[in-house]
């Protein structure tokens, strides 16, 4: 988790970084200081949000396996069962 944040700061910086280099004005002027943690905190809340997605998504599909194979058994035992019965 804690890497999806970090990656998504530096992403935030990344986008700075390109912001000032489209403007051609100086990476480190003293006046902007100020942005560079803003587009990291940016940054990082959106990775710490998206990790959140990535996990309710991850749960939602575990729980739809879980269903699907659920089914897959019930049905099998039903077949077998009725296998059974025409061979009886």
């Amino acid at each position: 988790m804690v890497s999806r944040i970090l990656f998504w700061s530096g992403f935030g910086v990344a986008v700075r970084f390109w912001q000032l280099g489209l403007e051609m004005r100086p990476l480190f002027n003293r006046s902007s200081l100020w942005a560079w943690p803003v587009f990291a905190g940016v940054g990082g809340s959106f990775g710490y949000w998206l990790q959140g997605v990535d996990e309710r998504q991850t749960a939602v599909l575990a729980d739809r396996k879980a269903a699907i194979l659920e089914k897959r058994a019930r049905r099998a035992a039903k077949e077998a069962d009725q296998v059974a019965a025409e061979h009886a």
